[in-house]
This record gives C-alpha cells, sequence and structure tokens, in this order.
C-alpha cells in the first residue's frame, strides 16, 4: 500500500494553487526535456500534492507547443499517484453552460502536431485507453466540485483541437453531431501518455463558452473567455482544495487498472529492446522493465 499524492495540471487561468502548506517550486528534468515549468509541491490538509501549470506561469506555451511528454513523466518522477487534469473549455451542450464543470470519460483526438507517445522504435508498446479516465478519481472530483458549490456534469466526451484558433461554426455543429460535449485544445496526448505512465488520470473541464454553434452567443468573444475563466480559476482552487477529503490517504490498487496498463502492452522482445530505450523509458515503466 502507497501514500496517497495529487498531481494537479493546470489549464489557463490556473497557474498556481493557493492554500498549499510547505509550498516549494521545484526545478524537475526528465528524459523527454523539461516540463512546462517548475513543479509546485506542498501538502493540502497532510496530503502531498504537486501541482504544474501546463501552459507555465505567466501563459507562455501553446496547446501545441506544450511538452506533454516531459510533463507527465515529471508528475511520475516525483511521485504522484493520481492526476487531475484542470482546463478551460467549450461547451456543445445548452446544459453545460459557461462556468459548469464537466467531468470528462471519452475523448475524440483530433490533434496531429504532437508527441503521442513515451515509447518508439527498440521498445513498441500499445496501451488501451478505451476507457481513458479513471472512474475512481471521476467521482472524487464531482465530489469535491459538488462541495465547491460548483455545477458539475458527470460524463461527456471532449473533443481535442489542435487549435491555437478556436472552431469554425461548420466544425463546431459537425462536433455537436458527433455527440461531443466539450471542446478543448490540452487533454491529448496528455490523458494517453498518464495511461502509459499507469497514473489515473481524471479531466476536469470548466466551461467559458459555448463554442461556435449557439444561435444567441455566435463566436467565441475572447473578452466573455477570460471574464469566465477568472470565476473558474477560483472555483477551481475550491474544487482541488476538497480533493484530499475525497481519496484515502492510504492508496489502494486502482480498480480501473490504471496502475497495471502496461502489463501486457509492450510488444518488443526483450532481447531486442534497445538498452537506451530501456534507460530512458525506467522512470515511466520500471515497473514492467525490471
Amino acid at each position: 500500500m502507497m501514500q496517497t499524492k495529487i498531481g494537479i495540471i493546470g489549464g489557463s487561468g490556473v497557474y498556481d494553487i493557493a492554500g498549499l502548506e510547505s509550498r516549494e517550486w521545484v526545478s524537475v528534468e526528465t528524459p523527454w526535456g523539461m516540463p512546462s515549468d517548475d513543479l509546485l509541491t506542498g501538502t493540502y490538509n497532510g496530503t502531498p500534492m504537486v501541482f504544474l501549470p501546463r501552459h507555465g506561469r505567466g501563459h507562455v506555451q501553446t496547446p501545441s507547443t506544450v511538452n506533454y511528454r516531459a510533463n507527465i513523466a515529471a508528475l511520475k518522477m516525483m511521485g504522484v499517484t493520481d492526476v487531475f487534469s484542470v482546463s478551460a473549455c467549450g461547451s456543445f451542450r445548452e446544459e453545460m453552460a459557461p462556468g459548469d464543470f464537466v467531468i470528462v470519460d471519452q475523448f475524440i483526438d483530433r490533434t496531429f502536431a504532437r508527441e503521442k507517445t513515451f515509447f518508439g522504435p527498440g521498445l513498441v508498446a500499445h496501451v488501451s485507453v478505451a476507457h481513458p479516465t479513471c472512474a475512481r478519481l471521476m467521482d472524487a472530483a464531482v465530489a469535491a466540485a459538488e462541495s465547491a458549490g460548483v455545477t458539475v456534469h458527470k460524463g461527456g466526451t471532449y473533443l481535442a483541437m489542435e487549435g491555437p484558433q478556436f472552431s469554425s461554426a461548420a466544425e463546431s455543429h459537425m462536433y455537436r453531431e458527433w455527440g461531443c460535449a466539450v471542446i478543448g485544445m490540452t487533454n491529448m496526448p496528455e490523458a494517453k501518455l498518464a495511461r502509459e505512465a499507469e497514473l489515473c488520470y481524471a479531466s476536469i473541464a470548466m466551461v467559458t463558452d459555448y463554442d461556435s454553434w449557439h444561435p444567441d452567443h455566435g463566436a467565441v468573444d475572447v473578452s466573455d473567455v477570460i471574464a469566465t475563466l477568472k470565476g473558474n480559476s477560483t472555483k477551481a482552487v475550491d474544487t482541488v482544495a476538497a480533493l484530499p477529503a475525497q481519496l484515502p490517504a492510504d492508496r489502494t490498487p486502482c480498480p480501473c487498472g490504471c496502475d497495471t496498463a502496461l502489463e501486457y502492452a509492450i510488444m518488443t522482445a526483450p532481447d531486442k529492446r534497445e538498452p537506451e530505450m530501456i534507460d530512458k523509458l525506467r522512470v515511466i515503466a520500471g515497473r514492467v522493465l525490471g
């Protein structure tokens, strides 16, 4: 049994987590380079927590230039067991209004300019992302958001677009027809990489707008988005503060199997594995590499 250590990836508008005790910004270098920023470590009500601003403090990284592999690897190297992604999104559903939170359970990945795996030639692996978020963490996120007074929706498909531009009206209507609930630019390949790193992952999507489909709202207005972001960031901090109460201090194995995602994933025969790749991958796959 291990101790729960919560990792928070903060998206647009969330660049720090107030209230952490014994807080310290720590620089972490990974085999895939530097993460978006230093990591803020500390405790919340006795539970260890690590916070990473996805775009860096001051919002210096675009959705396409975020080093997703380094971000997830850095959290793994810091001993994080459970990752909560906090990100801004647009809504395709009337009932998922600006200011609401959606706890995502599925993704459609439409990104194309990003490195999406830790593995590669010399050490090939295929993990299942049929159910890309952890049900246990989803329940914790819902309960935490509700305790923070947030209107929260459990479940919904997140359309991950490349960006940095917002959708055209035609795209927005198409994604609605696909059955998507929200749209954003950052949860992919983040969720896939978390699965490869055998980290439980949940996505807290904070609605800022109705994308481009809504007849009464029209195109995304950046000034309105920023105004909503400010309110959402306060709600996000309150939700994060409520998370430790939803997870036991002594962590048991994940019932979803997130902890063992690599159990049968590596395809390359042991005698064909590149030594350099083995050394590089030990930080995220050491459990199965020995």
